[in-house]
């Protein structure tokens, strides 16, 4: 009974009888012994039921609100009143951040020790208004907290989701001044309490003046008067209102507005116009003056570092993308400032064996004094990779900073692949099949190295119904190879060997290019470097894929299949504490091992028999693909051992239009192929680096697939036949330079197809000319009518060229992406 109750009750007391005689003694009772003893906490709440006995009253709900607030308000007290301000000089500290070789000895360091604190009158006005403009337009008037902004940065931490940077200049003065640049969410609430302290005992100036001097400005600069060096080759105080703009702009993040990388530069003027605008709005500037700023203000040219010479720099951009990637905490703007110890897998002997190679080759084949028209602008891109372990040991990443080589070549992903793309093809179709054939429970049948597709120049290619490609002009298309004369149906085996285009256009079609592309990521290709897998000319290597990815993708292949995600950096630590996460990742299964090593098997007879011969120089098993694109605009040679992969790309560029131009010329050679320089340099240092190392065989190739032959191969069990008389029109005479195609001799009469399964069907050396080509189809069977197609001069593309055009295919070219497309 409630105490109102026990009232009532007694004032009732003697009235009545019976049962309501005896109840009214029964809460007689109950009054006199009343409510019990108080208990100073009155939860759970006496006298009441059900859930009521479980809400707290009002009394309780305000006692708790007061109880924490008291406490919330005395914790920030305490921390407001314990946070002290070190003096702005004690910021600058000369830490580096180290990075190791392979060994543990070290390769080189780099820190920050690009600053110089400066008063605020020693930096230009112009770039004060412009920091206040872009960053913080109330910073004269705020209180230096940006509430919404810090509870919006807290949440999506909380809940994992991208990190914030801070709000108000004051905010972001106290992260670079007196916190870690870790996004995290006990670095917010510090930020917050230390933000406090500032706003209340510094002025704006004084704060304006710190934010400028430990600001990260990119280029290693931290600070203004730094970046006005860094950029401008001007002191702080000399910067004019265009210059002020563009540096100002870089404090949104100079990794992605720095003007000097081209990927840049449309993101950069776009921010510069902005923040521009921004000091119009603000009153910094007038109208008049923001007119004056019509060109924008390029930097000078940079500055390397002496420490950075040679193929350091490289290595050093290739280990920060990766801690970057692995760790998002660490910045680029942490790793300048410094505390820092960086271990990668590079091994300084291959590094150096590989730029050996390298300069020696160049040195041997080109002369740009005496060919300044073709010998100029040469690039080489290279990446060595241990299979099944993904350690990248060496890069070959371009001529060096000293020479003002500053874009890393070995992670250059604006370069087309060319034929290199080709064994992703014929791994797809043994893995995944062909859809034009079916095996016994209705799936794409899986095919061998034996199949036969026909090789003729200028066939038609089929969809998997047995429709024609159209072109863009409406008519069917046609694909291309090296030369003008007719193949007949060979293997695919043979079509590797001397880079034949329509067999793997065709067998594209029939396994279908999202499947090429699927498995080609699978093996370690990025995603978004592939063209469009839709077009025709896929499988020719329209794609632009960096030679870091290349060597991945075959040591998957030499791997017998297991995709190692490649990295160079095992351990990291920042101020002495290890960071987790770095080293060799667990091995994904990408292809069935069977599929991967009959690959191998396949790109074995390219190197002994076909367009890679120069790497029989290396005395050892080499499997491999030779790669040359339109308009002669990149070649390639991706090859490896059991031991090591390592992928060698060459190309011509424009340095100030960033643009690929042809290799035709280079070296005093009609045109550069594959098979030629690149393979060279392949071999020049796989001698080096697997000098120490034991000979090995690849794995036997388990049996894989069945020979499913395209559409129209005559069968190989076939009455005697003798060729016909009639023949091709001859190709164009070949260069010494050219891809070697097979000789063809007058054969006797025979019952085997020439080029599949004949014996001695090999070259036994390499033709001076081209011969003059037969049918390889028998006639008892009917050969495939040919109409001639056009000359060389009108039809671009050939020998693992991808041609001219975008969308879909014309009659005419092999369709596809141009070889110079632009980097992504």
């Amino acid at each position: 009974m409630t105490r109102a109750e026990m009232r009532k009750a007694a004032q009732k007391k003697g009235k009545g009888g019976g049962r309501r005689g005896a109840a009214a003694a029964s809460g007689s009772a109950a009054a006199a012994a009343g409510p019990g003893k108080k208990r100073f906490i009155d939860y759970p709440r006496f006298g009441k039921t059900g859930v009521r006995r479980w809400l707290p009253s009002w009394r309780q709900w305000l006692s708790g609100f007061l109880l924490v607030f008291g406490s919330l308000v005395g914790v920030v007290f305490y921390l407001y009143q314990t946070t002290e301000v070190p003096e702005l000089n004690q910021l600058v500290n000369n830490q580096n951040t180290i990075y190791y070789w392979a060994d543990n000895t070290e390769m080189t360091r780099k820190g920050q020790t690009n600053r110089q604190i400066v008063e605020l009158k020693d930096i230009s006005p112009n770039l004060q208004n412009a920091v206040i403009a872009a960053e913080n337009k109330s910073f004269r008037t705020d209180k230096g907290i940006d509430p919404k902004g810090m509870l919006r940065a807290v949440y999506n931490m909380a809940k994992g989701g991208e990190t914030q940077g801070a709000s108000t200049i004051t905010q972001q003065y106290v992260k670079n001044a007196y916190l870690s640049q870790e996004q995290t969410l006990s670095r917010k609430v510090k930020e917050f309490f230390i933000t406090l302290k500032i706003n209340q005992d510094k002025d704006k100036n004084e704060i304006l003046t710190g934010y400028l001097n430990t600001s990260w400005f990119g280029r290693g600069a931290n600070g203004a008067q730094a970046a006005a060096q860094a950029y401008y080759g001007v002191d702080a105080k000399d910067l004019n209102v265009c210059q002020s703009a563009m540096l100002a702009g870089l404090l949104k993040g100079a990794t992605y507005y720095d003007p000097t990388n081209p990927n840049n530069r449309e993101r950069a003027l776009g921010r510069w116009n902005w923040i521009l605008d921004q000091m119009v709005d603000t009153k910094a500037i007038t109208p008049d003056e923001r007119a004056k700023c019509t060109a924008f203000p390029d930097p000078v040219p940079q500055k390397p570092s002496s420490n950075m010479n040679g193929e350091i720099s490289y290595l050093v951009d290739t280990a920060n993308k990766y801690v970057m990637a692995t760790d998002k905490t660490i910045t680029q703007q942490m790793i300048d400032r410094g505390g820092l110890k960086i271990f990668t897998t590079f091994e300084k002997d291959k590094v150096d064996a590989l730029k050996k190679a390298v300069d020696d080759v160049k040195a041997e084949n080109l002369n740009p004094q005496k060919r300044p028209d073709n010998d100029t602008n040469i690039q080489f891109g290279s990446a060595s990779i241990r299979p099944g372990d993904g350690a990248i040991v060496a890069l070959y990443g371009g001529d060096g900073v000293e020479n003002g080589h500053f874009d890393n070549n070995a992670d250059a992903t604006g370069v087309q692949v060319g034929s290199t793309f080709k064994p992703f093809v014929l791994a797809t179709a043994m893995q995944v099949g062909v859809q034009t054939a079916k095996d016994d429970k209705g799936k794409p049948k899986r095919i061998n190295a034996d199949s036969r597709y026909l090789a003729d120049d200028m066939s038609e290619i089929r969809k998997p119904d047995g429709s024609l490609v159209i072109g863009d002009d409406g008519k069917p298309y046609r694909q291309k190879n090296e030369d003008s004369g007719k193949r007949g149906y060979v293997s695919l085996r043979q079509s590797m060997q001397y880079s034949y285009n329509v067999p793997f256009v065709q067998l594209n079609q029939d396994v279908g290019g999202q499947n090429v592309a699927d498995i080609a990521v699978q093996m370690g290709i990025k995603k978004e470097s592939l063209a469009d897998p839709k077009t025709a000319t896929f499988p020719l290597g329209t794609s632009t894929i960096s030679p870091i990815r290349m060597a991945t993708a075959y040591g998957t292949l030499a791997a017998s299949g297991k995709e190692a995600e490649p990295y160079s950096v095992t351990k990291v630590e920042v101020s002495g504490v290890e960071r987790p996460g770095f080293g060799k990742k667990e091995a994904k299964v990408a292809l069935e091992p069977a599929v991967a090593d009959n690959v191998t098997d396949v790109l074995v007879n390219v190197a002994v028999n076909g367009t890679g011969k120069k790497t029989k120089d290396l005395g050892r098993p080499v499997a491999g693909k030779t790669g040359t694109t339109d308009q002669n605009k990149s070649a390639w040679w991706v090859g490896y051992t059991p031991q090591l992969v390592t992928s060698v790309a060459m190309w011509r560029e424009d340095p100030t239009k960033h643009e690929r131009q042809s290799l035709n010329g280079t070296g005093g050679k009609e045109s550069i192929h594959g098979g030629d320089i690149p393979t060279d340099v392949f071999t020049r240092y796989m001698k080096a680096a697997l000098a120490n190392e034991k000979k090995m065989d690849f794995p036997t190739p388990q049996p894989v697939g069945t020979e499913v032959d395209s559409s129209g191969a005559p069968s190989t069990a076939s009455p005697t036949a003798v060729p016909t008389a009639t023949d091709t029109p001859t190709a164009p005479a070949q260069t010494q330079s050219q891809a070697p195609q097979p000789p063809v001799q007058p054969q006797p009469t025979q019952t085997c197809v020439p080029g599949v399964d004949c014996p001695g069907d090999q070259p036994t050396s390499t033709p001076t000319k081209n011969p003059r080509p037969t049918n390889s189809c028998l006639p008892v069977f009917g050969c495939p009518t040919q109409p001639p197609g056009p000359t060389d001069s009108a039809s671009p593309g050939g020998g693992g060229k991808p041609g001219g055009g975008g969308g879909k295919p014309s009659p005419t070219s092999t369709g596809g992406l141009q070889g110079g497309s632009t980097t992504p």
